[in-house]
């Protein structure tokens, strides 16, 4: 079974947190197990527009064995999951171990301040490309560079979390979701 974690701070985006989990959990039972988990000492986790979600898991509670650790963007979820030491040494452990490190929306300048995206193709939130430090920078809506996926803004996050569902499962389930959800591109 794929392990997936994704992370919330106080202030991060609900559509990017909460659509990868939607999309993960679809898939066959016993295939992906993801969780939410929060870095705020609290399990209730209020988002940027101030929906408060229940995580699953405090940081403290987790392990060092997921295939995948995603960061859902927003305001200030971002730099609150960047000042969270915890979660920035498992990121470079995960990122070296090279094991899936994602993330969508502002959340790619966390990767950025790591140096993760050093000399790998990456997107962020448009206007925000600085804090891809050292990065080739995508136009993609996602992008996936060697262990690395990062994608756009909350508009991209039914393809970013299709394209963790590739990755984590298969092609031709990703497939099955956008049929299941009916989801049209372009």
């Amino acid at each position: 079974m794929k392990k997936v974690y994704v992370f919330l701070a106080e202030g991060f985006e609900e559509m990017e947190a909460v659509t990868p989990v939607d999309l993960l959990r679809r898939v066959n039972e016993g295939v992906v197990d993801v969780k939410l988990v929060s870095v705020t000492g609290n399990k209730a986790v209020t988002g940027a527009h101030g929906i408060t979600y229940m995580a699953d898991l405090l940081f403290e509670e987790i392990e060092d064995d997921a295939d995948m650790l995603v960061l859902p963007g927003g305001m200030p979820g971002t730099t609150n999951l960047m000042a969270h030491e915890g979660l920035a040494e498992l990121l470079v452990k995960q990122y070296n171990d090279r094991k899936w490190v994602a993330a969508i929306c502002a959340a790619p300048m966390v990767l950025g301040a790591l140096g993760i995206v050093m000399g790998r193709w990456a997107t962020i939130f448009p206007g925000m490309e600085e804090y891809l430090v050292g990065a080739d920078i995508s136009k993609e809506e996602v992008c996936v560079s060697g262990n690395v996926i990062t994608s756009k803004a909350p508009g991209t996050a039914v393809p970013f979390a299709l394209k963790l569902v590739e990755v984590l499962v298969s092609e031709s389930y990703a497939e099955h979701l956008k049929k299941e959800i009916v989801f049209q591109q372009g």
